[in-house]
């Protein structure tokens, strides 16, 4: 290699170099707990089903994105739930065991976390119950100033591809339950709510939930 070349290969490093530096975007970091299940789950079957081993796209965000969530109040459309406590979704534990999670009632049910003030949200994840191999319905998730959510409403994720929750058609694709659960990417989204539906699941008719994390940086 000449000098020339060497000297084109260091600009293009130093653009580069530059250029991630000026953004300021570093990978999420999402902390995830132990698999609970084991052996092959059984076959699922649905139309807009994610394919199996689908790689899922990091998220990009700010240096200075923090957790907002954690041991924020969490309030829903189902106020005394069948299992748990709503206490238990920004507790921090999101391993799923017995004791860990939080049960609501059939049909189209939500959860929302009052981050305390507006912010720019930047991704949410969601661990909804992960014993098992499983798909929830219609999860869909949203951000708002409103706490009603009447006004001022943007939707991060919405994989509702029949419109049963009645909250608009959605497009994105349903997934398997892991201990991964699942990180919607908000944009920076600026809201102080951020609140998420389902509508049961490929199991049984109730909604679960074992922990939301909110990312994101104060206005």
């Amino acid at each position: 290699m000449n000098i020339r070349h060497l000297t084109l290969l260091f600009s293009a490093v130093a653009l580069a170099t530059g250029a991630s530096a000026a953004d300021g975007k570093v990978p999420l970091k999402v902390e995830y707990p132990k698999p609970l299940f084991a052996g092959t789950p059984r076959p699922i079957s649905l139309a807009n089903l994610e394919p199996a081993g689908t790689k899922r796209p990091v998220i990009m965000v700010s240096a200075d994105t923090k957790l907002l969530s954690k041991g924020k109040k969490v309030t829903s459309s189902d106020s005394l739930p069948v299992i748990g406590e709503l206490s238990f979704i920004t507790d921090g534990d999101k391993t799923g065991i017995d004791g860990a999670y939080v049960e609501l009632g059939p049909n189209t049910q939500w959860v929302q976390v009052d981050l305390g003030a507006s912010a720019k949200v930047a991704a949410v994840a969601v661990w909804h119950f992960h014993s098992q191999a499983r798909v929830y319905h219609d999860v869909i998730v949203q951000i708002s100033d409103d706490p009603e959510f009447k006004k001022g409403v943007t939707t991060i994720f919405n994989n509702d591809d029949d419109n049963s929750s009645k909250l608009g058609k959605g497009s994105d694709k349903s997934y398997v339950e892991t201990n991964n659960g699942r990180v919607f990417d908000a944009k920076g989204t600026a809201g102080r709510y951020v609140r998420l539906y389902s509508n049961g699941n490929t199991s049984d008719e109730l909604n679960h939930y074992c922990e939301i994390e909110v990312f994101g940086t104060a206005k």
